[in-house]
C-alpha cells in the first residue's frame, strides 16, 4: 500500500463505527496489486471496504456504516426523525462534500490546487461551516454515525488547510479526539505496518 492513503483508507470508517458501538469485528485484507480486478466478486469496482455480517455481504463505506448503525443506538437514534436525519447527513457527507473534495484533491496532485473545482469546493465547505457554526453535532445534539462520516471526509489535511473555517476545524478536532477514532486509526496503521514487515521477511 502506498504511503499516501495510510490512515485515510475508508475501512477506517467501519473500524471506527465498530469501536464506538462496541461491536466485535475482524479485519481482512486484499492484495493491493491488481486490486481493480482481484476481488470483483465482493466489490464490483475493486475497492475497499466491503463487509460480511453473517449472510449479509455489502460494499461502499456509506452502506456499510448505515448497516452497522442499525445495530446500535450509539451510532443512530431510534426515533424516526433521528434515523432519517442520520441517513440524510451520511449521504450529504458522501454526495455533497466528498464528491467534490476527492476530485479536487486528485486534480491538485498535479500541483494545480486552484483548479476548476476550487470554487465549487469552497462553496460546499462554507455551507458546512455555516451548519457547524450553529450546532455541535449533526443530529439530535449527540454523536452519530453521521458525524463519523462527515468528520472523516473533512479531516483530510488539504481540506482542513483550505480557508478559515473555525467551526469546522473545532468539529473535526472534537471527532478525532474520541478514543474510538484513536484506536481505529492506530489499528489501521498497525495493520499496514504488519503487512510491511511480512513483505520484508519475504
Amino acid at each position: 500500500m502506498p504511503e499516501g492513503p495510510r490512515g485515510f483508507v475508508r475501512d477506517l470508517r467501519l473500524r471506527w463505527a465498530a469501536e464506538e458501538a462496541g461491536l466485535r469485528y475482524n479485519v481482512g485484507a486484499v492484495a493491493f496489486d491488481d486490486r481493480h480486478v482481484n476481488h470483483l466478486d465482493r466489490q464490483p469496482f475493486g475497492q475497499v471496504p466491503f463487509l460480511t455480517d453473517g449472510q449479509i455481504r455489502i460494499f461502499e463505506s456509506g452502506a456499510c456504516l448505515l448497516h452497522l448503525a442499525r445495530k446500535s443506538d450509539i451510532l443512530m437514534p431510534r426515533s424516526a426523525r433521528g434515523e432519517a436525519e442520520t441517513v440524510q447527513w451520511v449521504i450529504a457527507a458522501l454526495n455533497s462534500i466528498e464528491m467534490v473534495t476527492v476530485p479536487w484533491w486528485f486534480v491538485g496532485l498535479s500541483g494545480d490546487t486552484e483548479n476548476g473545482l476550487s470554487g465549487w469546493l469552497d462553496s460546499r465547505l462554507q455551507h458546512m461551516e455555516a451548519v457547524l457554526s450553529e450546532r455541535e453535532w449533526l443530529v439530535e445534539d449527540r454523536f452519530t454515525v453521521a458525524d463519523l462520516m462527515m468528520a472523516d471526509v473533512l479531516r483530510v489535511p488539504a481540506i482542513r488547510a483550505r480557508g478559515n473555517r473555525p467551526a469546522t476545524e473545532a468539529y473535526v478536532e472534537r471527532l478525532v479526539a474520541r478514543p474510538a477514532f484513536k484506536k481505529a486509526h492506530a489499528d489501521q496503521l498497525a495493520h499496514f505496518a504488519a503487512a510491511d514487515e511480512r513483505r520484508e521477511r519475504g
